[in-house]
């Protein structure tokens, strides 16, 4: 069967609680949110499910803290649970016992326990029908609900076994997921036999029980010979026949019976098994040891209720529907895992608000003014309660406020500014090294940030990597992570669960300082190797890398057009960075390029020019999560959302996620399409001018953002609803989650959730029923490729103010 996914995103908060707990009822759990109905409010949970041919059903689990109620009332199926990410404790039998990462929770029949999670979780749940292992395990009803560890043995094997399942549950074909069943079946029985020899089953005594395992392995062996007998079981294992037909009586078997069960198992295995789907059914009862083809229907029809054809074709019938389903659509290339997960570096490096003097230009990194009468200044209601009018700031870009490649909620703020507060912000592009005559010299804030000699670099840490440069040698952060962003600004009074709006007043882009090209503007595009052509080159060399500057106009007009217009392209060729390290491609952020390595083509793009539409691509509060975070994925928080419909005029909605909200802005660029196709925008240092203001959760109620967990964009003209393959990934894959975005993304994921956001703000906002707010969609609505280049790609959702009559 295909997958089923179920996600709280697609319910308003009101009722993602009772949501959650229908889903996962649905799979035999229950759920008790720790804090509830307070942390109801912040309910995050995705469930992916499937259920095999074989009636194994498949479960992978990501959630917030809380208590999940393990069930199996029903007597036809065992239950496992394999702690993917976060420690639990097990409450079982009125015994408590901790739960380890990888470990594994085993539930029999008619069992009931309890998982205790503290922190956000990931766990892979199977329920495996009693029938593939019941006749395997002697006294099954002799087993408790227990834990199987993960640090050795066969629970070792076992655990990286279901890891491996998990990880792929969505993407198994019918075929693929047949043997893996049989082989977790195996795997099973050998762990819960081994448990059962540790203690008396069924009055059993340990060299009974040691007697009967061997029968069982020797019928295994021997399924298919239709010359097996009690008797020659007995003679092999040097007892009487009496005695071994006892050991079957003492456990409620008889041996006539255990065995037809066996061979019938593996008869209806290989009966739904593709690599068998040519062999007649009659050749496979013949196969495992059935004489008569009569009678095994008979037996089969007995044990399964239906027939063995019919079980066949149904099984056949559900191969042909996965292939057409697989055949009817493309398959995306998922993107190469180049990032590795890496623990925080100590000793972040941030400004305090007490040491904000700058040591390049004399002045000072921020400043406090009245505002100009230019900016219009808002409200600030729901914000601080603060009877002075707001004020406005300038923050620069220096080594001094600025973090290069990652998030931290650890991060100090290096502003700290009022609700309705107006706020100068000055960005610098990470790739301004690409062209440093045109793009840095002279600048002094640009060179304070790039500022990078044998001896030291003004701004070590670039990414959320090791700070030893550890796993690829590349440099302090190793590149995890690439956007020079510049912040954070806290905002006062803001909380958890309030929503803070980034309201973008004006964008004016960074005039070059240097005398040789004083006054005008430049900009680079990278086409390099996390784009999405980098595999699909047609001409040679293959692969490469290429550079493209752009010169574009410094005046921007207040209506009209501006242009950009390429100056040359370069391809990149190996290039040592001044602590003598060298870089074959484009694997570290601000690698000054020496121009005397590299051919400049400035004969390139001839009478094209290109529409300016200046925007910030990185817009973030500090995520949640501890640690450094990556700056590349975007996700619930925000960040490299790379939508060019993040300018002037519009506004960003993020819901805070700690104190202060601690905003930090990037990442900017003179324009981009749709996509980002090729890996980057025309990146271009900008400084913008915004309006912070603060929504206190308690006012939320009836606003098109009161229901918000996602960045939400807002122009004149539209609402702009921003999906992704993965959400809030940093959830999702948990203490894997910045490398495992990276492999798991694909355009149909993103589409998906842009898809359930927009049905969520029609129906909640608009208060359309959800058969309408699919038909608007369809019709109205326009969702676009936001960009394929990010690690975690993205799907946006236009949505026309126009469309509804009463104005809003």
């Amino acid at each position: 069967m295909e997958p089923l996914r179920f996600t709280t995103e697609s319910y308003p908060q009101a009722g993602r609680l009772r949501a959650w707990r229908d889903a996962l009822d649905g799979i035999g759990l229950r759920s008790s949110v720790a804090g509830a109905p307070q942390a109801a409010r912040a309910l995050h949970g995705i469930i992916e499910s499937r259920t095999s041919i074989g009636g194994f059903a498949l479960s992978v689990l990501t959630s917030v803290a809380q208590t999940l109620e393990l069930k199996t009332s029903a007597a036809d199926s065992l239950q496992i649970v394999l702690a993917v990410d976060g420690a639990a404790t097990l409450v079982a039998d009125g015994r408590r016992e901790p739960v380890a990462v990888h470990d594994i929770v085993y539930l029999p029949p008619r069992e009931q326990a309890s998982l205790v999670f503290a922190t956000d979780f990931r766990v892979f749940v199977v329920r495996v029908p009693r029938v593939a292992v019941g006749a395997r395990l002697f006294a099954s009803s002799s087993i408790r609900a227990g834990r199987i560890a993960a640090d050795a043995g066969i629970g070792h094997v076992f655990s990286a076994f279901l890891a491996s399942i998990a990880e792929s549950v969505d993407t198994l074909s019918v075929g693929e997921l047949r043997p893996l069943e049989l082989a977790l079946a195996e795997f099973l029985v050998a762990c819960l036999a081994g448990r059962q020899r540790e203690a008396s089953i069924n009055g059993l005594s340990t060299s009974q029980a040691a007697i009967f395992a061997r029968v069982c392995r020797t019928i295994d062996e021997r399924l298919g010979d239709p010359a097996i007998s009690l008797a020659a079981i007995a003679q092999e294992e040097r007892v009487s026949s009496r005695y071994l037909q006892k050991l079957f009586e003492m456990i409620g078997q008889n041996f006539s019976a255990y065995l037809r069960q066996r061979r019938l198992e593996r008869c209806r295995a290989e009966l739904v098994d593709p690599l068998y789907d040519k062999m007649s059914i009659s050749d496979i009862c013949f196969r495992w040891g059935f004489n008569d083809p009569a009678h095994f229907s008979r037996a089969f029809r007995e044990q399964y209720q239906m027939s063995p054809r019919a079980f066949r074709h149904g099984a056949g019938l559900e191969l042909a529907r996965h292939l057409v389903q697989r055949m009817s659509r493309g398959v995306p290339l998922n993107a190469e895992s180049l990032l590795v997960h890496a623990p925080p570096a100590s000793g972040v490096r941030a400004a305090s608000l007490t040491t904000m003097a700058s040591d390049v230009d004399g002045g000072a990194d921020t400043i406090v003014a009245r505002p100009p009468a230019k900016l219009p200044i808002g409200s600030g209601k729901g914000g601080s309660r603060r009877a002075a009018r707001p004020r406005h700031h300038l923050l620069r870009a220096t080594a001094n406020t600025v973090h290069w490649g990652y998030f931290s909620h650890d991060l100090k703020a290096v502003l700290e500014v009022d609700s309705g507060d107006t706020v100068t912000i000055e960005t610098l592009t990470q790739h301004a090294s690409d062209d440093w005559a045109r793009m840095v010299a002279g600048d002094p804030g640009a060179e304070s940030v790039f500022h990078w000699t044998a001896e030291r670099k003004n701004v070590n840490r670039r990414g959320a990597g090791p700070i030893d440069a550890s796993i690829y040698g590349r440099g302090a952060g190793e590149g995890f992570g690439v956007h020079i962003c510049t912040g954070p600004v806290a905002v006062r009074g803001a909380e958890p669960g309030d929503v803070l709006e980034v309201k973008i007043l004006d964008v004016h882009p960074r005039r070059c300082a240097n005398p040789h090209f004083a006054g005008r503007t430049f900009g680079s595009n990278a086409a390099a190797w996390w784009g999405f052509h980098y595999r699909e080159l047609l001409t040679e060399p293959k692969p490469r890398e290429v550079i493209t500057i752009y010169e574009l106009d410094a005046d921007l007009p207040e209506h009209g057009s501006s242009f950009a217009r390429a100056v040359y392209n370069y391809r990149w060729t190996p290039q040592r960075d001044p602590f003598g390290v060298v870089h074959p491609t484009i694997d570290y952020p601000g690698v000054p390029v020496d121009h005397s390595t590299v051919v400049e083509n400035h004969d390139v793009l001839k009478n094209v020019r290109i529409p300016v539409r200046p925007h910030f691509g990185l817009i973030a509060v500090a995520p949640q999560q501890d640690g450094l975070i990556d700056s590349i994925p975007p996700s619930a928080f925000g960040g490299n959302l790379d939508n060019w419909r993040v300018a002037r005029g519009a506004s960003v909605y993020l819901t805070v996620g700690v104190a202060g909200a601690l905003l930090s802005v990037g990442d900017p660029h003179a324009s981009q399409g749709d996509s980002e196709l090729c890996g980057t925008a025309i990146e271009c240092s900008l400084t913008g001018d915004f309006q912070l203001i603060l929504h206190k959760k308690a006012t939320l109620a009836g606003k098109p953002f009161a229901d918000l967990t996602y960045p939400l964009v807002e122009t004149a003209d539209e609402w702009v609803l921003h999906g992704f393959s993965h959400p809030n990934y940093l959830t999702e894959f948990g203490s894997h989650a910045q490398s495992k975005v990276y492999e798991k993304s694909t355009l149909d994921l993103a589409m998906r959730d842009a898809f359930i956001k927009t049905r969520r703000f029609l129906m909640t906002t608009k208060g359309l029923s959800e058969d309408e707010a699919i038909s608007l969609m369809s019709v109205a609505v326009d969702f676009g490729v936001t960009q394929v280049v990010d690690g975690n790609w993205g799907v946006h959702a236009i949505i026309r103010k126009a469309l509804f009559t009463d104005g809003s």
